[in-house]
């Protein structure tokens, strides 16, 4: 990818380190909270928003804080746990645009707690589409205000309580120049004729449903693929899915509970007896020896499986194509249409300064490819890229450069 559109100068960082109007006090009761939606419904201007959770820590992704900041408003802190129904914020800020920097990751938490935002900047988003090499929050508050952002408690186990000071500093600062982010992101992309894009982008992320449930959630577990029979599989999965009805119930992360390793290790082991498994690695833990009957129970059930009931050796196949390494082997021509569409959306990325994910999903690229319209035209390729869910800008630069490529592919074909 060629030099990113409008990088900034390089420029003295200056530490951010304290809240401009100090660190306010942690909402914790209703009166406090009805007080400060009311302090936000008179502020001005879009609403910087952001959360903390503690995934690492906690089963699920709810948020343990809640940060916004609005001019006239000042910066206020929620603890949600005290706090759970956010829902006075909608109706506080029906017509504000909110502020959000990775927005897809704090939505979800968000509006388990009540709050929606009608109207969403997103600062991370932006950033990729102006071509920005580093798109964290920290990186693009230095790189375009000269800030220094400090991060060092992003992975902290925000469900404790109470939150040292520190902590609340650091959550504080996080949305202290977020709305000043979005205002120069923002000029950027009004410069660069990529507003309307962001707008559609910024629409997509507020629309989005929550992905449907894995069909097999135990197949992600880490180190999986040393686990080579079907039998092994079981036990991997009757461990899983024990871990996690423990997790659940104990409120707590499922590595946790018991590591990834130690159940690919007992899969690999295949333990019979509760004595066998208490001696393999991660089983001799505190924490995993509390459920070890549960642990061993789990095992003998995957070791007692008719064969008919064991797990398939590979995941089923989805309603997509299959994985583009398998394509030279079982659709040469597929792969020649794949490595055309990549090469032509990889060239219009590059003429607009922006990453190629960015342009059109790489999903949408693989089910082009796979099957392709019936007639190879700007218009039925447009219809196929919208069915997949490609926004409309990315449509219009893409239908007719992919239209080509796989004309291109067709007639060498044809020769």
């Amino acid at each position: 990818m060629t030099e990113p559109d409008g990088v900034s100068a390089e420029r003295e960082v200056e530490p951010l380190l304290e809240p401009r109007d100090g660190l306010p006090p942690l909402i914790a009761n209703p009166g406090a909270l009805k007080a400060a939606v009311e302090a936000l419904a008179r502020g001005t201007g879009p609403v910087a928003v952001d959360a903390e959770r503690a995934s690492g820590f906690r089963y699920g992704h709810r948020a343990f804080l809640v940060q916004l900041r609005r001019v006239g408003s000042g910066t206020v802190l929620i603890d949600p746990v005290a706090c759970p129904d956010l829902s006075g914020l909608d109706a506080a800020l029906a017509d504000t645009e909110a502020v959000l920097h990775a927005a897809s990751q704090d939505l979800p938490c968000l509006a388990e707690l009540g709050y929606r935002p009608p109207r969403l900047f997103d600062t991370e988003v932006a950033g990729r589409l102006l071509g920005c090499p580093r798109v964290g929050l920290a990186a693009l508050v230095e790189s375009e205000l000269g800030l220094g952002l400090e991060k060092s408690h992003s992975a902290a186990d925000w469900s404790k309580r109470p939150l040292p000071e520190d902590w609340l500093r650091y959550a504080a600062l996080d949305v202290e120049v977020l709305v000043e982010l979005r205002d120069v992101l923002a000029a950027r992309l009004i410069e660069h004729g990529k507003m309307a894009w962001a707008e559609q982008e910024f629409a997509a992320v507020l629309a989005a449903e929550p992905p449907p449930p894995r069909p097999d959630p135990w197949r992600r577990t880490s180190g999986i693929h040393r686990v080579h029979n079907r039998r092994g599989l079981a036990v991997v999965r009757e461990l899983w899915l024990e871990r996690d009805k423990i997790a659940r119930r104990r409120d707590l992360s499922p590595t946790k509970v018991l590591p990834d390793a130690a159940i690919v290790a007992a899969a690999r082991a295949m333990p019979a007896s509760l004595d066998e498994l208490s001696t393999i690695a991660g089983f001799t833990g505190r924490g995993a020896r509390r459920n070890l009957a549960d642990w061993a129970r789990s095992v003998s059930k995957a070791r007692a499986l008719p064969d008919g009931e064991l797990p398939a050796a590979s995941a089923p196949q989805g309603d997509g194509p299959p994985p583009a390494h398998r394509w030279p082997e079982r659709d040469p021509e597929a792969a020649k249409r794949l490595t055309a569409v990549r090469g032509a959306v990889a060239a219009l990325a590059d003429e607009h300064h922006l990453p190629a994910e960015n342009l059109l999903p790489p999903d949408s690229v693989r089910r082009l490819s796979w099957q392709p319209p019936a007639e190879l035209a700007a218009e039925t390729v447009a219809a196929d890229l919208t069915s997949y869910g490609a926004r409309r800008w990315q449509v219009e630069l893409t239908a007719l450069p992919i239209a080509r490529a796989l004309l291109r592919v067709q007639e060498k074909g044809d020769e």
